[in-house]
């Protein structure tokens, strides 16, 4: 089952984030993983999350697809120019659905 990974996050160190930024596509996609959206933030319209300025939506082919790239040892050095490269991330995981209706079953 796919799995959605929410990426928000500002940009603590340019180069530090262009290091990662330029290797990770390859390496995602080689783990099972396609970008879906990349954004930048606009206005906070209701909440209490503090925005971030950065957003990516990343589709995994599944949850050991993304711990695949999390947990590679030959990756270790790209995620540190992520977490080198970042602040205030937040990084949530979604399951995908087709449609609302297992949300809203009554149990």
């Amino acid at each position: 089952m796919s799995v959605y990974a929410l990426n928000l996050f500002d940009v603590a160190d340019r180069d530090e984030y262009l290091a990662y930024s330029k290797r990770s596509p390859a390496e995602v996609a080689k783990h099972g993983g396609r970008v879906v959206a990349l954004g930048r933030f606009r206005e906070s319209v209701t909440g209490d999350i503090a925005p971030r300025t950065v957003l990516i939506l990343v589709e995994w082919e599944s949850k050991d697809a993304f711990d695949g790239y999390c947990n590679d040892p030959e990756l270790a050095e790209l995620h540190a120019h992520r977490e080198n490269g970042s602040s205030s991330y937040v990084w949530h995981l979604f399951d995908r659905l087709d449609d609302l209706r297992p949300l809203l079953k009554v149990n």
